[in-house]
This record gives structure tokens, sequence and C-alpha cells, in this order.
């Protein structure tokens, strides 16, 4: 069994991350004007907020090319790959799943394991990396695939836009009637429901920043302080380096027995939710799945997390 893992660019892996854990990415388009750019290749991440600032003109954003995607599966066999294993954004925001899953059961040359991640950005990259160390570790297709969805029922989100036009012009919030009228002086809190249908809707409302923040922390506090395993969290930004490092900062002195990290929103998401956005993905540290020796364990269960905002 030799198996390979692919997933889109939204997930902002690092180069150094898809060298490490041997993932391979599909870049996503994005369309402006007359013009086509590949995510994090044609157009970088400052580079695209300082363009989304600039220009009149607003972009969309479509799915990775099926005839990249089928390319990529045709290198797959030549080089003797079993498995593919295809980790996507969510169905929620994009049909890229369901143009995998109709690739996957027309393959008959290898087989296309498709996983939807309900998720995206950092939350996708996660799912990558524990799926590369696994196949580094030796695990096989089922007990990758099993412990990708046991990690998804750890995993939940928040986050706050400065605007939440641009969610609502490109049809991904999915309470966007709710939240009619002038909002200039609300801030939005949202999030998606990464064990049901990885929609994306606004949870709350404040009036400040600074109370939307907190009440932001009290939900992430609330929803992993009775959980029996260690958590992991990614907080990231779309351009806002100084309020990343001020959260990270402040997470990491109230919840000094969780690992933070940092990530990016980059173009193609950036293209929903616009600059001065901030957000953290949560889950089960990685290394939960790994034994002391970094073997896999086997038959991990881990306990729900049960999001009623």
């Amino acid at each position: 069994m030799k198996i390979a893992v692919l997933t889109d660019s939204s997930a902002y892996l690092t180069k150094e991350q898809q060298e490490k854990y041997h993932i391979d990415v599909l870049p996503i388009p994005i369309m402006w004007g007359d013009k086509t750019y590949r995510d994090m290749i044609d157009i970088g991440y400052e580079e695209f907020y300082k363009k989304l600032a600039d220009e009149s003109e607003l972009p969309s954003t479509s799915q990775p090319s099926i005839g990249n995607l089928q390319k990529k599966i045709d290198e797959y066999v030549q080089e003797g790959y079993t498995d593919v294993i295809v980790i996507t954004l969510s169905s929620g925001i994009s049909s890229y799943y369901s143009t995998v899953h109709s690739i996957a059961e027309a393959e008959t040359r290898i087989k296309v394991h498709p996983f939807d991640s309900k998720i995206t950005c950092a939350g996708e990259a996660d799912y990558a990396i524990l799926a590369g160390r696994l196949v580094a570790a030796g695990a096989d297709v089922d007990l990758i695939m099993h412990d990708l969805t046991d990690l998804q029922k750890t995993m939940d989100v928040r986050f706050m836009v400065d605007d939440l036009s641009h969610l609502k012009r490109t049809g991904r919030l999915s309470n966007a009637a709710s939240f009619v009228g002038a909002l200039l002086k609300i801030k939005p809190i949202l999030s998606m429901d990464v064990q049901a249908e990885g929609h994306i809707s606004a949870i709350a409302k404040e009036r400040q920043t600074k109370r939307a923040y907190k009440h932001i922390q009290t939900d992430f506090d609330n929803l992993t302080k009775n959980m029996p395993y260690k958590i992991q969290c990614t907080i990231f930004d779309s351009l806002d380096p100084d309020k990343k490092a001020e959260w990270v900062k402040d997470y990491q002195a109230k919840f000094p027995k969780y690992e933070f990290n940092t990530s990016i929103i980059g173009p193609v998401v950036g293209v929903h939710v616009g600059q001065g956005t901030m957000a953290m993905i949560w889950c089960r540290e990685l290394d939960d799945y790994f034994d002391e020796n970094g073997q896999p364990i086997k038959g991990i269960d881990s306990k729900e997390v049960i999001d009623n905002a």
C-alpha cells in the first residue's frame, strides 16, 4: 500500500509543512476581471489584500481545476500509489468535495478517498498534517480515515469579520437574511457547523470589538475546558499580524496548557471574508493520535464538541 495525501490551497499550508509531511496541494482559482489567479502562486497574501483595498471590482472564486486534479491522479498512478486521500474544503461552501467524490467513483486505477473537512484554512491543514503523519508512521487507509473523522468530532471555530458584505455577496453566509440592515456598528461572531453541514453562520453580534473578543474567548473556554484530551488551537488573520500577535499572547497566558499556533487567511478565503478578519480553530492535539514511540494508536474515540451556539 502506497498512500498519497492531497489537499487544496485554502488549507494555507506552508512550503515547509508540505515538504515535511509529504502533502500535495492544488491551487484554487480566483477570477478578478478578465484575469484568473492561482491562489498563493500567481497572487500572494499581502499582494491580494492590497489589491482588494485598491480595486473597485471585486473577485470571485471557483473550485480547483478538474483537469489539474485528474492530472495529479494520473501522476500518482504512474508513481505506483495505490491510494490517495483527498482532503477538501467544506462542502458547505464549495462543490469541490462533490467533484472529488464523482471522480473517486469513476476511477479504477487507484483508490481515491475523499474527505470533506467541513471547514477551511487551519482546520483543513490540521487534517492534512494528521494524514501525512499517519502515512509516514505506516498507518493504513482505514485507520487514517477513522482518525480524520475522529479529529472532526473535536474541531470547532470562531471568527469575526469587519464587514459581512463579502460573505453576503459571495453567498457563503447561511443566515444572511437575519443580518440585514445597517451593520456598521455591529461586530458579528461567526462559526461553522463542522460536525454537520460545514456552513458558515453568524451566531452572535456585539457592539464593540473588545466585547466580541471576550465572547469568543468565553466560548472557547466553555467548549474546551471539560474535554478529556489535549487541545491545540491555531489563530489566524487576514493581514493583521499585530492583532494576531496580541491574540496569541493573551491566549497563551490564559490557557497555558493548550498549544497555540498561527496561520493566515489567504487570498481565496479572503475573497469571502475580507481584510480585518480574525479567526481561531481548535481540535484535539495531533500528537494524541500517536503513542510515545510515534506509532499510531488504534481505536481512538474522542469526546465530540457540542456547540449549541
